[in-house]
């Protein structure tokens, strides 16, 4: 499983504390285990902190808000994404629009994803 070093582990901590809208709807989904899959909330993994992460299906997924098309954003979401991929893991990135405006359609790609085991992929879900 992933660890983080122990500065991460306690800003995820408080993270847990101060999830956006999108990343406690999605939350009220995965704690009830769908598929039988057990998905950690605000996990640390090395020096980064994944917003979900499933590890019987090595997979993170990110909620991402308008922000992270902005700036030097992009360019640090794909260097994170690199750092999970080398580490045989897939991200799927969703935009926490499609959270609020799609919630089953998200879940079902959740699914899908974990099912399919396509680790080190770079994938990303729009409705």
């Amino acid at each position: 499983m992933l660890q983080g070093i122990d500065q991460v582990g306690d800003s995820a901590r408080e993270l847990r504390q101060d999830m956006s809208a999108s990343e406690i709807t999605l939350w009220q989904v995965l704690r009830r285990r769908p598929g039988g899959l057990k998905f950690r909330r605000q996990h640390p993994s090395g020096p980064y902190i994944a917003d979900f992460y499933c590890h019987e299906a090595r997979l993170v997924i990110e909620v991402d808000s308008e922000g992270h098309n902005r700036g030097d954003r992009p360019k640090r979401d794909a260097s994170r994404d690199n750092w999970f991929a080398d580490r045989g893991l897939t991200t799927l990135r969703i935009a926490a629009t499609d959270i609020q405006k799609n919630l089953e359609g998200v879940t079902v790609q959740i699914m899908k994803h974990a099912a399919s085991g396509r680790a080190g992929e770079d994938t990303s879900w729009t409705s």
